[in-house]
């Protein structure tokens, strides 16, 4: 029957077809109550697809525990191109697909090997994907499914989604483009009508029909189908009510329920195993007696197709036969299949059938759930494995192993991202759990559950007292709770935070040994922020030294690496130790691609961008970086990771003079930051404000805003902002302020000895000098901190010594200081500090042009980003790769770099990139400088 109306969605659709015919991508995701016509949609595109390679798959409500199933299904056509994906790549779908064994596979890392398989098969001939019933996709699929669908771009390859809708949103798919299907128009609803009854009915009848149905296009020809002709005329009073929703499933369980008895049982069989697994249901079905002549009735009557593929007529009739069925018969078919399945290939199946054909708790078939769950961990399905988990405990008859289950699955979740899921889980274990660890444990879950929310003044609470507890029972166990408390406390605030953290260095002082070397690179870290709390800077520089030593070392354990780099690298950032925080920040970076680990990923990008981009001057490369932690951020659900406020995008905003969009995100912290306790994000965010103020001259306000990195002293900006307040409170007249943040400042820059930290201090002691010993302290500082990465801080003294020479009267020696520190400030795009040193500069009588915000065909983040790769002597595969996009799109971005740019070859953006002058990309660093000229 064709399509009656539907012309804007038939329209959406051939424009999904047309991208992908002119070398671009589609994702449209159609929503809608059942029966009213996603699947037909689905068809009609399918049909004018011709040209494409079609992959299609359906999902169905009994596969939601199995991890990864749609996806596999989705890639049986491209079985030879898994070989020439790039080897972490490969292993993560290897292992996921359980073919090898290795690390559980992330989801993310599975979804970039899709991504890459699809955009490869794509160059042959353009793909189209066709996922139906997308509400029961098993968690990893949509996870996966949904990655791919936001990365594609330029890669000929167009993915349509039909999904049930209900109260809930889908969280996996919902940012995609979409459309919602209503009922017909009525006009079409009355064309459809005709057409199904093969005339106009009465008028009166099909005027209540489309009413009664809403104008759901199956309702209409279903109904129809059960009215006599008496009642299409007008002359029996039509069944109320029609048939539509869940309506329309007790119409097909009524048809069900007339065929054949041999019938009815092929056809639960077939609703209760996955679609087009045929071996196993004909196997089943040999089992129970069932000749394959069964199959003909369901046939006859359009339910079914068996040949050459099991697939229903509709997701409605399967749920019909399915749940028409009573539950006896439904065990019956579910343990005929578990005979059927392999137990060495497919234990997970064969478990859940014989969950699903289990009546009362049974610890045979509970053990093997488990056993299945630890299969899918394995393979990094972990909501399957909670899933899995989940039933086990259901099944379990003893009340103590059935709230460990619960507890375990509740773990599970969080991994794979079903925070709300873990929490109610946990509630329900927690009157069950007797054992001390159990219960450790669970506190231990709960503290990482609230951190995952961003209540990080509560998390930190919760994970001291999980580490207490843990103590004597799993000392490894307690220390990574001291660690993951510490982190949380940093951004909780040092000072609201002073009286856990001491409490955490009692219990990491009495704690026995890990099992780990004592100066593991865990064990290190744990000794160095505990000194931090309890013998203050000086006594802690010796083991936080040690620490970040470490932590550089290519031998640290990968998962403690991945996990505890973010505190590596915020102690080095107190030690104002600027080398060591951006190569922990690029290991961190590093680690976190080449896992595919998007949440940490995102919260590395962010943390690169406000303490490594943001400070070096590179601001290109920082605004890159805050675009792809944002879009990570949102794509993992992880609001935790990057501050929801948008806190570390601050820095930017305040070098780069963006005023207003500065002062609205600081005020988004004011007001979000304190109902989640995390006043170090607040100290972090008023102390970049406090940046901007000073570039302003508004130094009154910057006292206000380094007020509080200075009082709670959090390890995130608290030596950081010294010298801003140095400056500050000595151009506010604040002398005592001055003097009292000078010599702490003086305490932890003997103390940490770098370049960077002298650098400072000898700038911050210029401020407050006679005449007589300024000038030194500006010479000295000079040459120290042009040993930096932190550019805007040698500027800022060039600024600085400009504006005493000028004061002191030496016009012509202030005039080169302010011309040297207007040209960086300008060429870095840091534009209140430069429009300041103009203004100084013209007090010299000398003349600075005011630059022009903005260029006429800027760089994206993304663009800048790939040509820097690009320059560095990087492949199209390599740097998709690390960006999580197909190489495809890579080149996309390439071609519109070299037209943005006027190059033509690699070669020619590589020294457009090595240019400082063109105020476009970040510098390199001379590291990698000579990477240029080998690896084009």
């Amino acid at each position: 029957m064709r399509l009656i109306d539907r012309r804007a969605e038939k329209q959406a659709l051939r424009q999904v077809l047309d991208s992908v015919r002119a070398g671009m991508s589609g994702v449209l995701v159609l929503r809608g109550e059942p029966g009213v016509g996603k699947s037909a949609l689905l068809d009609y595109a399918v049909e004018r697809a011709a040209d494409l390679q079609i992959v299609r798959t359906v999902a169905v409500e009994s596969e939601m525990a199995l991890g990864f199933a749609a996806v596999h299904q989705l890639l049986v056509p491209f079985p030879h191109s898994v070989d020439r994906l790039p080897g972490p790549q490969r292993r993560a779908l290897g292992v996921a697909f359980g073919l090898v064994s290795g690390p559980p596979a992330d989801p993310f890392l599975v979804g970039l090997a899709v991504l890459t398989l699809l955009a490869d098969a794509a160059e042959v001939r353009p793909v189209l994907c066709v996922i139906d019933d997308a509400q029961w996709l098993d968690d990893e699929s949509a996870d996966v499914l949904g990655f791919v669908a936001r990365r594609l771009l330029a890669d000929k390859v167009g993915m349509l989604f039909a999904i049930r809708e209900t109260m809930e949103p889908d969280p996996h798919l919902q940012a995609l483009p979409g459309l919602r299907l209503a009922g017909l128009p009525e006009p079409d609803a009355h064309e459809l009508l005709a057409t199904a009854v093969g005339r106009p009915p009465e008028a009166g009848v099909a005027e209540r029909i489309v009413a009664g149905t809403g104008g759901n296009p199956l309702a209409i020809v279903e109904a129809t189908a059960e009215l006599t002709p008496e009642q299409l005329r007008g002359q029996v009073p039509l069944p109320e009510p029609l048939p539509v929703g869940h309506e329309l499933e007790g119409l097909f369980g009524r048809r069900v329920r007339k065929l054949p008895t041999d019938t009815q049982t092929l056809l639960l069989l077939a609703a209760a195993e996955q679609p087009g697994r045929g071996d196993r249901l004909w196997h089943a079905a040999a089992a129970l007696g069932i000749p394959e002549a069964a199959a003909v009735p369901a046939e006859a009557a359009g339910m079914v197709a068996f040949w050459p593929e099991v697939r229903f007529s509709h997701p409605l009739v399967r749920s019909a036969v399915y749940h028409a069925a009573a539950p006896g018969r439904r065990r019956e078919a579910h343990r005929a299949l578990a005979a059927a399945c392999d137990p060495q290939r497919d234990p997970a199946p064969r478990a859940w059938h014989l969950a699903a054909a289990t009546a009362r708790p049974d610890d045979g078939v509970a053990d093997q759930l488990v056993a299945a769950a630890d299969r899918a961990r394995s393979r990094g399905g972990y909501a399957a494995a909670a899933a899995l988990l989940e039933r086990a405990a259901l099944l379990t008859p003893d009340e103590e192993r059935r709230a460990e289950r619960r507890l375990s699955a509740a773990q599970a979740h969080v991994v794979a991202g079903a925070v709300d899921r873990a929490e109610a889980l946990l509630a329900e274990a927690a009157t069950g759990l007797h054992d001390p660890l159990s219960t450790a444990q669970a506190t231990e879950l709960k503290g990482r559950i609230r951190f995952h929310c961003g209540q990080v003044a509560e998390s930190a609470s919760v994970l001291a007292c999980a580490a207490r507890r843990l103590r004597p029972l799993d000392p490894r166990a307690a220390r990574d709770a001291l660690l993951s408390a510490l982190e949380a406390a940093v951004f909780a605030g040092w000072a609201p935070s002073a009286s856990l953290l001491h409490e955490n260095a009692r219990t990491a002082r009495n704690l026995p040994p890990t099992g780990d070397p004592p100066d593991s690179a865990a064990n290190l870290l744990l000794q160095g922020y505990t000194a931090r709390v309890t013998g203050g800077y000086a006594a802690a520089m010796p083991a936080l030294r040690r620490t970040i030593q470490a932590f550089l070392v290519d031998e640290v354990d990968p998962d403690v690496a991945l996990q505890r780099l973010e505190l590596a690298a915020v102690a080095a950032a107190d030690l104002l130790d600027d080398a060591s925080v951006e190569r922990l920040t690029t290991d961190w970076i590093d680690r976190a691609r080449a896992s595919g680990a998007l949440a940490r990923l995102a919260g590395a990008l962010a943390f690169r961008s406000a303490y490594v981009d943001g400070p070096a001057g590179r601001l290109a490369a920082a605004r890159a970086a805050e675009a792809e932690a944002h879009e990570l951020a949102e794509m993992t659900n992880n609001p935790a990771i990057v501050p929801p406020t948008g806190a570390h995008t601050l820095l930017t905003l305040s070098l780069s003079g963006r005023e207003a969009e500065a002062r609205a995100t600081a005020a988004a912290v004011a007001r979000e930051a304190p109902g989640r306790g995390a006043a170090g994000e607040m100290a972090m965010a008023a102390y970049f404000l406090g940046v901007l103020e000073i570039s302003l001259g508004n130094y009154g306000s910057a006292i206000g805003c380094l007020d509080p990195a200075y009082t709670d002293d959090t390890p995130l900006v608290g030596t950081q902002a010294l010298p801003d307040l140095v400056e500050a409170a000595v151009r506010a007249g604040r002398r005592d302020l001055a003097e009292r943040a000078l010599h702490r400042l003086e305490d932890r820059a003997t103390a940490t000895g770098t370049p960077l930290a002298l650098g400072l201090l000898a700038r911050s002691r210029a401020l407050l000098a006679t005449p007589a010993e300024a000038r030194q302290e500006y010479e000295d500082a000079l040459p120290l901190l042009g040993r930096t990465r932190a550019v805007p801080q040698l500027a800022r003294a060039h600024l600085l010594y400009g504006e005493w020479l000028r004061r002191q009267r030496r016009r012509g020696e202030a005039r080169d200081q302010l011309r040297t520190a207007h040209d960086m400030f300008d060429g870095m795009g840091l534009h209140g500090f430069a429009e300041r040193a103009r203004v100084e500069l013209r007090a010299t009588g000398e003349c600075a042009r005011k630059r022009e915000l903005g260029t006429p065909e800027e760089l994206t983040p993304q663009e800048a980003q790939i040509a820097v790769l690009v320059s560095l002597g990087e492949a199209n595969r390599e740097i998709a790769a690390q960006l999580f996009v197909s190489p495809s799109t890579v080149e996309y971005h390439l071609r519109k770099v070299f037209r943005k740019l006027g190059v033509t070859s690699r070669t020619q953006l590589a020294h457009r990139v090595l240019d400082k002058s063109s105020g476009v990309f970040p510098p390199i660093p001379a590291s990698d400088r000579s990477l240029l000229g080998g690896r084009r």
